[in-house]
Formats: structure tokens, C-alpha cells, sequence
């Protein structure tokens, strides 16, 4: 019989085996899942980006970069 992977849980660092029958894989327990989604929820976590208004700024310098100044 193969035992089963420990894995740590992400928010309280317990180990908790990583199996189909655990629902709230890969964390330990309901309450750890349901503190990771109010995290992302409330944008605790967050994905970094640029500011969009800093990405139009950018494009349009790298636009005028390719013009041709001849035409």
C-alpha cells in the first residue's frame, strides 16, 4: 500500500495528505480554503501588473518609436 503525499497546508503550514478524498486539497481544512478566498477576495493578494494607464502610455511611445520619419 502506497501511502499518501504530505504536502504543507498554504495558510497554516499544517501538514494535511494531498488525495482525492481530501475536498479541500491542498489545504488542510475548510476554514484554511475559505481564509485563502478572502484574501483573494478582498485583494490582499493580487497579481502584479503595470497600472493600465501606465500600459496605454507605453504603447503608444513604442507606437510612434516604429513610425517612419521619411513618410
Amino acid at each position: 500500500m502506497m501511502s499518501e503525499r504530505q504536502i504543507k497546508c498554504p495558510q497554516c503550514g499544517r501538514l494535511t495528505e494531498y488525495k482525492q478524498e481530501n475536498a479541500f486539497r491542498p489545504f488542510c481544512s475548510e476554514r484554511c480554503k475559505l481564509i485563502d478566498l478572502g484574501e483573494w477576495a478582498t485583494e490582499n493578494y493580487r497579481i502584479p501588473t503595470k497600472d493600465p494607464a501606465q500600459i496605454y502610455q507605453d504603447e503608444a511611445e513604442n507606437s510612434n518609436d516604429n513610425e517612419d520619419p521619411e513618410a
